[in-house]
């Protein structure tokens, strides 16, 4: 019989094999999220051809490799409050301030800026050439014949054209002239061109697929217009399996100078694209 306030010798051996197999469980997912980042972001960082140039950058400076999830703001911030992914890079600020009012983003940051446009065939059925009021702009689409497509996806661009619709008092959903995408930015530009008819772009990925598609600028320079850009950490106290050291990472790096100077080089046909908000250091 064992005697009293004695352990078994198995008992040890039970308690170090349970602590030899937590250990193994710790590192084994210290490991699978060490140097692994999930960047949810907007089809235009995408599509413009940024992260191409933006990311290897990054990547080489810190060690940490990036899978980039490029889709509409929207969706980008639903799989942050999922905890899908573990950072964000996105343009629709309301959503963004109320993604951080939730609780399930920390240390968001502007990044940089340019503007949306008003795009459409050269022959410019409409007349929307020279103006600079985008709801004027808005009206002359919707009193005209020509296609307007939207990108229907609650991207930032998406949520930025139907604000204008609203502002202007139409309700273009089941209009003749109102084509519901639901595709991306570039694959926008795409239709838009094939048809042909108008959407609402930002600058970037115009920039890019402007020698492909032939579509014009019509309509620029409305305040009303500005495309600023944030990154966000998503939260870890709300979900604990996120990356969030090497999420912080980017974040500090994007608004470092390095790269804030990264983002201001790229360009397009000598074009700048994008504008640093050079907060960074």
């Amino acid at each position: 019989m064992q005697a009293v306030g004695k352990q078994s010798p198995l008992r040890h051996i039970s308690s170090r094999a349970t602590c030899a197999i937590g250990l193994v469980c710790l590192v084994g997912m210290a490991s699978a999220f060490a140097g692994e980042l999930k960047l949810a972001t907007t089809t235009s960082t995408e599509n413009s051809g940024l992260l191409k140039f933006l990311l290897p950058r990054f990547e080489q400076k810190s060690g940490v490799t990036v899978k980039v999830i490029a889709v509409g703001s929207g969706k980008a911030m639903k799989m942050g409050e999922m905890g899908d992914v573990d950072v964000l890079l996105v343009h629709a600020r309301k959503m963004e301030d109320e993604f951080m009012a939730a609780g399930y983003g920390v240390n968001r940051r502007d990044v940089m800026y340019n503007d949306f446009i008003v795009v459409g065939p050269a022959s410019d059925p409409d007349r929307l050439k020279g103006g600079k009021d985008v709801l004027a702009g808005f009206r002359k689409i919707a009193a005209g014949n020509a296609k307007f497509i939207s990108r229907g996806d609650n991207s930032g661009t998406d949520v930025m054209e139907k604000a204008y619709w609203k502002q202007v008092g139409i309700e273009p959903k089941g209009q003749p002239w109102y084509v519901n995408a639901g595709l991306g930015m570039g694959e926008v530009l795409t239709m838009a061109a094939q048809m042909p008819g108008y959407t609402l772009s930002d600058r970037a990925t115009y920039g890019a697929y402007r020698a492909k598609t032939g579509l014009a600028i019509l309509l620029e320079g409305d305040p009303r217009m500005f495309n600023p850009y944030g990154v966000i950490a998503v939260n870890p106290a709300k979900h604990a399996g996120t990356n969030y050291v090497d999420a912080m990472k980017l974040v500090e790096w994007i608004t470092s100078r390095d790269g804030q100077d990264t983002i201001a080089a790229y360009k397009v046909e000598g074009e700048q694209l994008f504008f640093p908000s050079y907060r960074g250091k």
